[in-house]
């Protein structure tokens, strides 16, 4: 590869022009001139999960008895939910599909512009601007307060863990009733305007969702994303491409411990098959390029589609070649691939003058 990209340096401080010898690539071509490749076609799986994690309060055996919360348990608990299923066709380079091409003695090399898996990507045209990665901030988890800071002396002094959370409820309902009064505005020192108000309401609801959590648990949600690829040759009916369980999240295609996500990939044929080869293979005479075919895919559960589109993939096309003649030293032709199909995208022509 770093052979590749160095005779690609070299062809770009030319900046010339013009069409050579192809051939597919030996690996021990020691003639001068560029490697390029096509791609072939993977299908990647995103899928995005959530886990919600149950935290049991420290007084959750007394939330009936004090606040009238039934139901709560007071065991750790997990529980896995399926948000996103997502998927696209990407392309990485094809070892099958790889091209040597050579430089005459009376003849320009095309400028040409690889990916950096060696991928063609234009020919004839100034080089893509570098992409700088932009930094990806987190973003601060706000810090929950803590209960304890909101209990009285009164409450950590008291000698059992049902004493305590009795008067812990007992300020819930302080604090409840606080909130009561001044929407209605009962309180001697009111606050002066309606942000100042806002504000001793939010800190008055802060420290009732932390005390009650003492009683009712809490719950932690944590975003994961997992991605699976495919490699398609053929068409694939109800294939498993992960699996998935409410109390175990994504799991492997053979891990029985979930119920399957099956996918689907049909060729639709839009392309003619290539025909068979006989004989002697012919001489290369041009740039190859793919013809990729369109295909749909979907992945579906038992009861839903989870998500289904059309793909172009190398796999299910052909390829052909833009021919010797276009590249005559009269005009300029530029030409812009696809380089996650290996397809034409443009093809422009820009005469030179006398």
């Amino acid at each position: 590869m770093k052979k590749s990209i160095a005779l690609l340096s070299l062809l770009l401080s030319l900046n010339t022009f013009g069409q050579t010898d192809v051939s597919l690539y030996g690996g021990k071509n020691q003639e001068y001139g560029v490697t390029y490749a096509l791609p072939k076609s993977v299908i990647e799986i995103e899928v995005e999960t959530v886990k919600s994690t149950y935290i049991p309060g420290e007084f959750c055996k007394y939330a009936d008895r004090y606040l009238r919360l039934t139901n709560i348990s007071d065991m750790k608990e997990e529980h896995w939910e399926l948000t996103s299923v997502k998927a696209k066709s990407i392309g990485i380079s094809d070892p099958a599909k790889t091209y040597f091409v050579k430089l005459k003695d009376k003849t320009l090399a095309p400028l040409m512009e690889l990916t950096e898996d060696g991928i063609i990507k234009s020919i004839n045209l100034p080089l893509s601007p570098k992409t700088v990665p932009v930094a990806v901030v987190p973003v601060a988890k706000k810090v929950k307060p803590n209960p304890r800071d909101f209990m009285t002396e009164e409450i950590l002094m008291a000698g059992s863990s049902a004493k305590m959370a009795e008067l812990v409820a007992k300020e819930i309902y302080k604090v409840r009733e606080s909130k009561s009064s001044l929407l209605r505005g009962e309180v001697e020192n009111m606050p002066k305007d309606g942000a100042s108000l806002k504000l001793v309401l939010e800190k008055l609801d802060e420290q009732e969702q932390a005390m009650t959590e003492l009683f009712s648990g809490t719950v932690e949600k944590e975003t994961k994303t997992y991605k699976f690829t495919i490699a398609p040759t053929q068409d694939i009916t109800k294939a498993v491409a992960f699996r998935f369980s409410k109390k175990l999240g994504v799991l492997g295609a053979n891990d029985l411990g979930g119920t399957p996500v099956y996918y689907t990939l049909t060729n639709l044929k839009t392309v003619p098959e290539p025909l068979p080869v006989t004989g002697k293979p012919k001489k290369i005479e041009g740039i190859v390029y793919n013809l990729p075919g369109k295909a749909h895919f979907s992945v579906f559960n038992s009861q839903d589609t989870l998500f289904e589109d059309d793909f172009m993939i190398t796999q299910f096309g052909n390829t052909d070649t833009l021919t010797e003649s276009l590249f005559e030293k009269k005009s300029v032709v530029k030409v812009t691939f696809n380089p996650a199909t290996g397809a034409v995208v443009k093809v422009d022509r820009e005469t030179i003058g006398k």
